[in-house]
């Protein structure tokens, strides 16, 4: 499974490649996305998860969401199998 491209993003809105939904915030994975209630886990990513995901050999990008889009996507051109959490309103 490949990760779907972020089509499109502007203040509130999201657009991923292959899908029918605007999101204002959403969580994407290789094959699909859904949407993402940031009041979930905050908008913040606690040092534990980055250094769990470390420990287990995933490389890690925080990063202010219009960035994350570029670097995401970039990675996805590449062929990597990427996942990623954005909010769209910071």
């Amino acid at each position: 499974m490949t990760s779907p491209e972020i089509a499109s993003l502007s203040w509130g809105q999201m657009k991923i490649k292959g899908s029918n939904t605007t999101y204002k915030d959403c969580k994407v994975w290789p094959g699909g996305s859904r949407t993402w209630d940031w009041r979930e886990t905050g908008t913040e990513v606690p040092s534990s998860t980055v250094e769990y995901l470390k420990k287990h050999g995933i490389d890690v990008r925080v990063l202010q969401t219009e960035q994350a889009v570029k670097e995401y996507n970039a990675l996805v051109a590449q062929g990597v199998r990427v996942g990623g959490v954005f909010h769209s309103t910071c």
